[in-house]
Protein backbone atom coordinates (compact mmCIF):
# COMPACT_ATOMS: atom_id res chain seq x y z
CA UNK A 1 0.00 0.00 0.00
CA UNK A 2 1.72 3.09 -1.38
CA UNK A 3 2.33 5.62 1.51
CA UNK A 4 -0.01 8.42 1.99
CA UNK A 5 1.94 11.88 0.81
CA UNK A 6 -1.04 14.20 1.46
CA UNK A 7 -0.76 15.21 5.03
CA UNK A 8 -4.29 17.51 4.99
CA UNK A 9 -6.50 14.30 4.08
CA UNK A 10 -8.11 13.38 7.66
CA UNK A 11 -11.18 15.61 6.46
CA UNK A 12 -11.47 13.15 3.15
CA UNK A 13 -10.86 9.88 5.44
CA UNK A 14 -13.26 10.75 7.80
CA UNK A 15 -15.60 11.12 5.12
CA UNK A 16 -15.10 8.09 3.49
CA UNK A 17 -15.04 6.03 6.65
CA UNK A 18 -18.76 7.66 7.43
CA UNK A 19 -19.78 7.28 3.71
CA UNK A 20 -19.30 3.80 4.09
CA UNK A 21 -22.02 3.26 6.96
CA UNK A 22 -23.79 6.80 6.13
CA UNK A 23 -26.93 7.04 7.92
CA UNK A 24 -27.69 10.22 6.82
CA UNK A 25 -28.76 10.41 2.69
CA UNK A 26 -30.25 6.90 3.34
CA UNK A 27 -31.27 3.89 5.39
CA UNK A 28 -28.20 1.92 6.46
CA UNK A 29 -27.48 -1.86 6.49
CA UNK A 30 -28.36 -2.22 9.84
CA UNK A 31 -31.75 -0.47 10.16
CA UNK A 32 -32.47 -2.16 6.77
CA UNK A 33 -31.76 -5.63 8.19
CA UNK A 34 -32.98 -4.86 11.90
CA UNK A 35 -36.12 -6.94 13.04
CA UNK A 36 -36.94 -8.91 9.89
CA UNK A 37 -38.69 -12.04 10.99
CA UNK A 38 -37.36 -15.35 10.41
CA UNK A 39 -39.85 -17.03 8.02
CA UNK A 40 -39.56 -13.41 6.00
CA UNK A 41 -35.81 -13.82 5.55
CA UNK A 42 -36.12 -16.30 2.55
CA UNK A 43 -38.90 -15.32 1.22
CA UNK A 44 -38.84 -13.85 -2.40
CA UNK A 45 -41.57 -10.76 -3.03
CA UNK A 46 -43.65 -11.26 -6.14
CA UNK A 47 -41.49 -9.28 -8.96
CA UNK A 48 -38.28 -9.50 -6.94
CA UNK A 49 -35.53 -12.27 -8.25
CA UNK A 50 -34.11 -12.91 -4.76
CA UNK A 51 -35.02 -13.10 -1.44
CA UNK A 52 -33.88 -10.66 1.73
CA UNK A 53 -31.31 -13.67 2.82
CA UNK A 54 -29.45 -13.38 -0.72
CA UNK A 55 -29.28 -9.88 -1.12
CA UNK A 56 -27.75 -9.72 2.15
CA UNK A 57 -25.05 -12.97 1.46
CA UNK A 58 -24.69 -10.87 -1.81
CA UNK A 59 -23.52 -7.67 0.25
CA UNK A 60 -21.12 -10.13 2.90
CA UNK A 61 -19.18 -11.54 -0.38
CA UNK A 62 -18.57 -8.31 -2.52
CA UNK A 63 -17.59 -6.29 0.34
CA UNK A 64 -15.62 -9.47 1.64
CA UNK A 65 -14.00 -9.81 -2.07
CA UNK A 66 -13.28 -5.83 -2.51
CA UNK A 67 -11.68 -5.68 1.00
CA UNK A 68 -9.42 -8.37 0.57
CA UNK A 69 -8.60 -7.25 -3.00
CA UNK A 70 -7.55 -4.38 -1.29
CA UNK A 71 -5.05 -5.77 1.15
CA UNK A 72 -4.15 -8.94 0.08
CA UNK A 73 -1.09 -9.36 -2.14
CA UNK A 74 -2.38 -12.93 -3.13
CA UNK A 75 -5.74 -11.73 -4.14
CA UNK A 76 -7.99 -14.46 -6.16
CA UNK A 77 -10.32 -12.59 -8.25
CA UNK A 78 -14.12 -14.59 -7.70
CA UNK A 79 -15.89 -16.15 -10.54
CA UNK A 80 -19.21 -14.04 -11.51
CA UNK A 81 -21.59 -14.40 -10.77
CA UNK A 82 -21.52 -18.03 -9.24
CA UNK A 83 -19.16 -16.76 -6.10
CA UNK A 84 -21.09 -13.64 -5.60
CA UNK A 85 -24.62 -14.88 -5.22
CA UNK A 86 -26.38 -17.57 -2.77
CA UNK A 87 -27.73 -20.30 -4.61
CA UNK A 88 -30.24 -21.19 -1.54
CA UNK A 89 -33.26 -18.18 -1.44
CA UNK A 90 -32.78 -19.07 2.55
CA UNK A 91 -30.31 -18.95 5.37
CA UNK A 92 -29.40 -22.86 6.40
CA UNK A 93 -30.47 -21.36 9.81
CA UNK A 94 -30.74 -18.30 11.79
CA UNK A 95 -26.49 -18.91 12.42
CA UNK A 96 -26.28 -18.44 8.94
CA UNK A 97 -28.19 -15.53 9.29
CA UNK A 98 -26.55 -13.96 12.09
CA UNK A 99 -23.06 -15.02 10.99
CA UNK A 100 -23.79 -12.88 7.53
CA UNK A 101 -24.82 -10.18 9.21
CA UNK A 102 -22.10 -9.86 11.46
CA UNK A 103 -19.69 -10.45 8.66
CA UNK A 104 -20.98 -7.62 6.76
CA UNK A 105 -20.51 -5.49 9.79
CA UNK A 106 -16.99 -6.43 10.86
CA UNK A 107 -15.98 -6.20 6.89
CA UNK A 108 -17.13 -2.89 6.75
CA UNK A 109 -15.30 -1.69 10.02
CA UNK A 110 -11.96 -3.31 8.60
CA UNK A 111 -12.90 -1.22 5.24
CA UNK A 112 -13.70 2.09 7.34
CA UNK A 113 -10.62 1.23 8.86
CA UNK A 114 -8.55 1.02 5.48
CA UNK A 115 -9.82 4.59 4.73
CA UNK A 116 -8.63 6.19 7.66
CA UNK A 117 -5.43 4.47 7.39
CA UNK A 118 -3.32 7.38 6.44
CA UNK A 119 -0.11 4.95 5.61
CA UNK A 120 -2.38 4.29 2.29
CA UNK A 121 -2.09 6.71 -0.36
CA UNK A 122 -5.74 6.42 -1.58
CA UNK A 123 -4.97 7.79 -5.00
CA UNK A 124 -2.28 5.26 -5.55
CA UNK A 125 -3.44 2.12 -7.99
CA UNK A 126 -3.48 -1.35 -5.81
CA UNK A 127 -0.23 -3.09 -6.74
CA UNK A 128 -1.89 -6.01 -7.36
CA UNK A 129 -4.49 -5.05 -9.52
CA UNK A 130 -4.96 -3.74 -13.02
CA UNK A 131 -5.52 0.14 -12.79
CA UNK A 132 -7.91 0.19 -9.82
CA UNK A 133 -7.31 2.77 -6.93
CA UNK A 134 -7.80 2.37 -3.17
CA UNK A 135 -10.14 5.14 -3.85
CA UNK A 136 -12.45 3.76 -6.29
CA UNK A 137 -12.32 0.66 -4.21
CA UNK A 138 -13.90 2.32 -1.27
CA UNK A 139 -16.25 4.19 -2.95
CA UNK A 140 -17.58 1.04 -4.89
CA UNK A 141 -18.19 -0.92 -1.69
CA UNK A 142 -20.03 2.26 -0.22
CA UNK A 143 -22.13 2.16 -3.51
CA UNK A 144 -22.52 -1.10 -4.03
CA UNK A 145 -23.78 -2.01 -0.49
CA UNK A 146 -26.26 0.95 -0.96
CA UNK A 147 -27.70 0.04 -3.97
CA UNK A 148 -28.73 -3.34 -2.24
CA UNK A 149 -29.69 -2.15 1.04
CA UNK A 150 -32.10 -0.12 -1.28
CA UNK A 151 -33.05 -3.58 -2.58
CA UNK A 152 -33.83 -4.68 1.03
CA UNK A 153 -36.36 -2.01 1.69
CA UNK A 154 -37.75 -2.49 -1.57
CA UNK A 155 -38.16 -6.37 -0.90
CA UNK A 156 -39.63 -5.75 2.67
CA UNK A 157 -41.72 -2.90 1.78
CA UNK A 158 -43.66 -6.04 -0.81
CA UNK A 159 -43.41 -8.80 2.01
CA UNK A 160 -45.40 -6.02 4.09
CA UNK A 161 -42.23 -5.92 6.91
CA UNK A 162 -40.85 -2.81 6.25
CA UNK A 163 -40.88 -0.72 9.57
CA UNK A 164 -40.08 2.86 8.25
Amino acid sequence: MGKSVRPDDGALRKQLADFLDWKSAHVSFDDAVDGIPVRSRGAVAAGFVHSVWQVVEHIRLAQHDILDFCVNPGYREMKWPDDYWPTSARPKDEAAWNRAVGAVRRDRKAVQRLALDRRVDLLATIPHGSGQTYLRELLLVADHTAYHVGQIVDIRRALGIWKG
